[in-house]
């Protein structure tokens, strides 16, 4: 009985390990993927990352030049038949134009600079 009590354990604190590790990279992906755009403004916050297969998450935080505190999150949700993004609880609108190709290229780009410069991957 005890060792099952250990095992049982020990498996948990394995998969609290694991995790731990994938949030830690997703967060290192998600400075990589911020920088894409440009610097990220003084007082600001910009991440841009791949959650799973199918979800992107573009988010961004500042402060106005009255001091006012903003923040917008995007979700993009890859289906078989197009992009669709949600923004801040919105329903869900089809990617189309311009914004769908931008949306490829930044995709195309985060993918070649994670894949270099966080796992040392050649591209």
């Amino acid at each position: 009985m005890i060792r099952k009590l250990f095992s049982a354990v020990s498996g948990q604190r394995h998969n609290e390990r694991r995790a731990e590790e994938y949030r830690k990279l997703i967060r290192q992906e998600a400075v990589i993927g911020g920088q894409l755009f440009g610097p990220v403004p003084k007082h600001g916050r910009r991440e841009f990352f791949c959650l799973d297969e199918h979800t992107w998450i573009w988010h961004e935080e500042w402060t106005d030049e009255n001091g006012k505190h903003h923040a917008v999150t995007t979700r993009y949700d890859v289906r078989p038949h197009g992009v669709f993004k949600a923004q801040d609880g919105q329903p869900y609108t089809p990617l189309a134009g311009e914004e769908a190709h931008y949306f490829y290229q930044a995709a195309k780009l985060y993918n070649k600079r994670v894949k270099s410069e966080l796992y040392g991957l050649a591209v």
